[in-house]
Order: structure tokens, then sequence, then C-alpha cells
């Protein structure tokens, strides 16, 4: 419990946000950061092959 007012001082949190406004959408960036990590660790999901894969090719 001591760092935790070390580490709420690192991030100034009296002052308003910033906002990505394109066209209908209105985005903080702190969320359009979190929705590209989310989108790149599906991606990164779907196209990594599983570590067993090629065993149960070789299997088969």
């Amino acid at each position: 419990m001591v760092g935790l007012p070390l580490l709420a001082a690192l991030f100034p949190l009296d002052h308003l946000g910033h906002y990505i406004h394109w066209g209908w959408v209105y985005i903080s960036y702190a969320n359009a950061i979190v929705v590209a990590l989310m989108v790149i660790c599906f991606v990164a999901a779907i196209w990594v092959p599983f570590p067993g894969r090629n065993r149960r090719k070789e299997s088969r």
C-alpha cells in the first residue's frame, strides 16, 4: 500500500481527456488504444498457429 500514492501520481487525472472525433465516432484516445489492442489480439489469435498443430498433422 506504500507505493499506491506514488503510482497514482504518475497520471494526472485533474484535466479533461483527449478525444478523437471522426464523423459520428467520438472516442477517447485511451479507449481507442484499448480497442486497437483487442483487435490486434483477436487477429493474432486467428493467424498464429496452435502449438500442437504440427504434431496432430503428423499423427494422421
